[in-house]
């Protein structure tokens, strides 16, 4: 059985030895409690160093590399203070692949610091609000320390076992919690062009934020909608109960709503407790190609920084600034675009800085996240651009078409030069 201590009584030193890799629980499953005693306690441990895919926290910030290293798959969430100043290590990688990485070694997890719900009477404790690579940590590590937070929601899907856990530390407060976005006329009218590919019976993959929030609002007269998703906010919660969402028509999973992560305020959090209707799930399912292949009418949608006029995305880095990462982008973009019925949504405003710099552009500034042979539709402001089948000259055409028109003709000479030397 674990050591059920308080938090007050923790002392790291007694778990972890220098030079130990630690692996968190992400996002809103983020353990803020072992967080906190790590950045207080880790610089007298030593030679420490972390691992998180996302965080919302605000926790990690440039002055925390003082008590251990930090990595992530990008800088999502709270973590672009941390890149700016050279502070955070960032390992591309599809989220997907962190759990069998962390299986295999080759992301290293000696201890295990996650979240999860009080247990329930079997003595599994849920996975709560993030089911992604919790388990494979766990499987994984020397050492594993449970934060057992009262105000976790017990979620239907994984679980950790009391005898997996080696310390538990038990808590009662607010779990980390993602606000609705501010939604804007650009995000509406973003929302209005990805709305027309989502019909009855439609799956929906989507992420948090502004556009998937404004997309998810017009949605409200459709009928039997599913979800399959590796995020989901609060605006699953209103179409739930209004009736929309159903998950009536999946071929798999019928009746129930599948996730990975809940990002959302305490509303989706009592929602999702002890309710059947979610199941939490790790990348191993969410993200599989396999499970993703046998829906049809699925819809995805992620989002982007910049596109350049042959399809190629970029969600990560824009010169010198880190400011997304690989998620799980490419995993949904092959499905949708491959699902009888359905469609692979890459969505982004038209232009970025006040209107002065477009993000429809003649090349990269940063990485290719997803390849131009796997795009299918890209969405801005001013329109959609089915790209799927066709030549780069009507790639780069359609693309124009829907840039801000500020920049059309710019783009006209760019493609033109491009043309010329044969793309």
């Amino acid at each position: 059985m674990p050591n059920v201590i308080s938090a007050a009584d923790l002392d790291l030193s007694r778990y972890l030895r220098p030079n130990d890799r630690i692996v968190f629980g992400q996002a809103c499953g983020e353990p803020t409690t072992l967080v906190e005693a790590l950045i207080a306690q880790g610089a007298a441990i030593g030679g420490l160093s972390a691992f998180i895919a996302t965080s919302f926290s605000g926790l990690f910030t440039p002055e925390t590399a003082e008590a251990f290293a930090l990595s992530s798959m990008g800088a999502i969430g709270a973590l672009r203070s941390m890149t700016k100043a050279g502070k955070l290590q960032v390992i591309p990688v599809h989220v997907s692949q962190v759990g069998p990485l962390i299986t295999a070694g080759v992301i290293p997890c000696d201890v295990a610091m996650i979240q999860v719900s009080p247990a329930d009477g079997q003595g599994r404790h849920s996975c709560g609000l993030i089911s992604d690579y919790v388990r494979a940590a766990v499987a994984k590590a020397r050492v594993v320390i449970a934060e057992v937070n009262e105000a976790v929601p017990y979620t239907p899907g994984e679980f950790v076992s009391a005898e997996e856990i080696d310390v538990v530390v038990r808590v009662s407060r607010p779990p980390v919690e993602v606000p609705p976005a501010k939604i804007g006329e650009t995000d509406q009218a973003i929302a209005r062009h990805c709305a027309a590919y989502i019909g009855d019976g439609s799956v929906i993959q989507t992420g948090v934020g502004a556009v998937p929030d404004a997309i998810l609002r017009q949605l409200h007269d459709r009928k039997d909608l599913g979800v399959h998703s590796g995020m989901l906010g609060d605006g699953l919660v209103d179409l739930v109960e209004a009736g929309v969402v159903t998950n009536a028509r999946k071929e798999i999973d019928a009746g129930v709503s599948i996730n990975g992560a809940l990002l959302g305020t305490r509303r989706l959090y009592d929602f999702a407790d002890c309710n059947d209707a979610i199941r939490m799930t790790p990348t191993s399912y969410t993200h599989d190609a396999a499970v993703l292949g046998r829906l049809s009418r699925l819809v995805t949608i992620n989002s982007a920084l910049e596109v350049d006029l042959t399809g190629q995305v970029n969600a990560e880095q824009t010169g010198a600034s880190y400011l997304g990462g690989t998620g799980g982008q490419v995993d949904f973009v092959r499905a949708g675009a491959r699902s009888p019925g359905g469609a692979a949504l890459i969505v982004l405003a038209a232009t970025a800085k006040d209107g002065t710099l477009s993000k429809i552009v003649p090349a990269l500034s940063g990485p290719v996240t997803t390849a131009r042979s796997e795009v299918d539709v890209i969405v801005t402001e001013y329109g959609a651009a089915e790209l799927k089948g066709q030549t780069l000259a009507e790639r780069a055409k359609r693309l124009i078409a829907i840039a801000h028109p500020n920049f059309r003709e710019e783009l006209d000479r760019a493609a033109f030069e491009i043309r010329q030397r044969g793309f």
